[in-house]
């Protein structure tokens, strides 16, 4: 198998953290190791710390890569073509060609970082290293990051060969698929070690701590409680699950559902007791506008007290890397950025009005200003056509001193006749317009609002946060409402809406859970997060097997209006906003993408591996 294709590196050279998971510099500022043996390795506190901080490395950016998981949900379009974007949005992912798989789930390189930390389990617990409270802090930690890695493959590929001790070159390669059961089995048990060495102690951000081990059970139980991983119910939706020869690879065969329903909303509730983390979520009635979209931009820019909803984080310091460029990766090309991951309107025509009801294209009201008196999360998140921004760098400046997006095609008549012109940040605008976005929108989440933070160039330390106390309450909202506590799940859900200035959920029974689903789809936009939630539920095929869908925006002037150089002027312009499919991608859901294929290479190498229903 390729995970143990550098299976002697261990034994040879220890690499100091090259990336920083802390701002401290105990954590960071490791001086770099060469030419050490693995027997003085683990002998030696501090090189044994650092081994274990290096198998940190298998988070990589964490979510804030160039190519974001939203781009492979109906949350965004990936500007760029050839990536291996559109061979999975169209359903031709095979085991030759499986599309863009990221580092952070890709199944070499999470097998090299489970063999990492089976290498410190194996090594640690033999009592070489006579600081036992180092040694159970570093077990913890080792745990947490082996029942992480293997979650990540979980949700991604379902079952996978379960390893629990680090594979020498005599070992046997040839190691099957664990059954889906086992997997979560395993998981839940790693979490629990991890918690039991880890409870009590005051860990350093970005490092595991027992807060984040009750939350990746929690999570994991929420998986393993969901209609895709109840045989009975995938199959009763999908002929190709139901065909499939080894349903046990990616589902309970067996047991109760509603008792493992049971089993996720206790273990939520035991991390929500534990945790001592959450934002604003003490609220009685919803705050105003205003409030809501400063509480969610804290919560995701990590300041003014936002901070406290992240549980575990990848931090960053300000020097090169991949997740300190997002706003390069994201933002408007009449910045000079690049509008990687662009929000479809399949995304934006979710987000509610401000007084909580429903945006419609048939009210001519919505439809004639859509970008006016919605919900306080639209606000926060995207940039539209018209919505304020940074100031223009100075070679664009001049054509646009109001700072605001423009992705639309407007009428002006200062020189006397009356042209077209399109819009700065549009495909077809006058700086890089092969950059420009193909939805009409840009991402603002994320990305560093202050005026004088330069996307193109500057460096920013906003953390990806792999957990948060936002994702618990949402959890424990579903298992709720999957155990028939209403009454408990509103309360719940109401904390959330409150904090972004929503009234109260009169909803119930199944609107009630359309109303927690597109909360939680809101809430969590671009987290990694859409992916799971929309196959584990089995909507996928109507979500993203639906057309991706763009707004183009027409501006003509109204009689003896004059403009020289183009502002959002309602009092100048009348507006029209057109919904129409993307040819850029022809999306297209067949149920062989409810999960990922393991490669051809893999195959070949492990013969006791067994493909993913659909992959032939």
């Amino acid at each position: 198998m390729k995970i143990i294709q550098n299976i002697k590196r261990w034994q040879l050279v220890i690499l100091a953290l090259p990336f920083a998971l802390s701002c401290n510099d105990d954590f960071t500022s490791i001086t770099p190791l060469s030419d050490v043996s693995e027997e003085s390795v683990w002998s030696d506190a501090g090189l044994a710390e650092a081994t274990v901080t290096g198998a940190y490395n298998g988070l990589g950016a964490g979510g804030l890569d160039e190519q974001m998981l939203a781009s492979l949900t109906d949350e965004a379009l990936f500007t760029h073509p050839d990536r291996g974007i559109n061979t999975i949005n169209e359903s031709r992912s095979n085991s030759a060609e499986t599309g863009w798989i990221n580092n952070t789930w890709d199944w070499n390189n999470m097998y090299g970082y489970i063999r990492d930390v089976n290498l410190a389990i194996t090594n640690l617990s033999t009592g070489q290293i006579e600081d036992t409270d180092l040694v159970n802090r570093l077990l913890g930690e080792s745990y947490f990051l082996r029942a992480y890695y293997y979650h990540q493959l979980l949700r991604f590929y379902g079952g996978i060969p379960l390893i629990d001790e680090p594979l020498q070159l005599d070992s046997d390669y040839n190691i099957p698929r664990n059954t889906f059961e086992e997997c979560v089995n395993f998981i839940v048990s790693d979490c629990e070690r991890a918690f039991d060495l880890l409870d009590g102690r005051e860990m350093e951000s970005g490092r595991a701590n027992p807060t984040v081990a009750l939350a990746l059970k929690a999570r994991i139980l929420l998986y393993a409680a969901s209609d895709l991983h109840d045989y009975p119910t995938a199959s009763a939706n999908s002929t190709t699950l139901a065909s499939y020869s080894n349903p046990e690879l990616i589902a309970y065969t067996s047991g109760d559902q509603q008792q493992r329903w049971v089993l996720a909303r206790d273990a939520v509730k035991e991390a929500l007791d534990y945790s001592s983390t959450g934002y604003r979520l003490d609220l009685n009635a919803p705050v105003s506008l205003e409030e809501g979209v400063q509480n969610y931009s804290d919560i995701y820019l990590a300041r003014n007290g936002g901070e406290t909803d992240i549980i575990w984080e990848r931090q960053y310091v300000e020097i090169s890397g991949p997740g300190r460029r997002i706003g390069l990766f994201n933002g408007p090309n009449g910045y000079h950025n690049w509008a990687g991951n662009a929000p479809l309107q399949n995304l934006v025509d979710d987000y509610a009005m401000s007084d909580g009801s429903e945006f419609d294209w048939d009210n001519p009201e919505h439809a004639s200003t859509p970008y006016e008196n919605r919900e306080a999360r639209f606000y926060a998140t995207i940039l539209y056509d018209g919505a304020d921004w940074k100031p223009r760098p100075s070679d664009v400046a001049e054509r646009d001193p109001a700072n605001q997006i423009q992705t639309g095609k407007y009428e002006v008549n200062g020189s006397g006749a009356v042209e077209e012109i399109f819009g700065l940040d549009t495909r077809e605008g006058p700086v890089e317009d092969w950059n420009g976005t193909r939805t009409g929108y840009y991402t603002k989440k994320f990305i560093n609002p202050d005026p004088a933070f330069v996307d193109q160039f500057d460096f920013q330390t906003i953390p990806w946060p792999f957990f948060r106390e936002t994702e618990l309450v949402l959890n424990y909202v579903e298992t709720l409402l999957e155990t028939g506590d209403e009454g408990e799940a509103i309360n719940w859900l109401n904390k959330i809406r409150f904090r972004v200035g929503l009234p109260a959920v009169t909803a119930t029974g199944d609107e009630l859970v359309d109303v927690y689903r597109n909360e939680r789809r809101l809430e969590l936009v671009y987290e990694e997060h859409r992916y799971h939630d929309a196959r584990r539920w089995m909507i996928a095929p109507e979500t993203f097997g639906a057309p991706a869908v763009a707004t183009t925006i027409d501006a003509d002037l109204k009689p003896g209006a004059t403009v020289s150089i183009y502002k959002y002027d309602k009092d100048n312009y009348d507006y029209k906003y057109t919904s129409e499919d993307i040819l850029f991608e022809n999306r297209f859901w067949l149920d062989k993408t409810y999960y990922v294929p393991i490669r051809i290479a893999e195959l070949n190498a492990n013969t006791a591996l067994i493909q993913n229903p659909g992959y032939d």
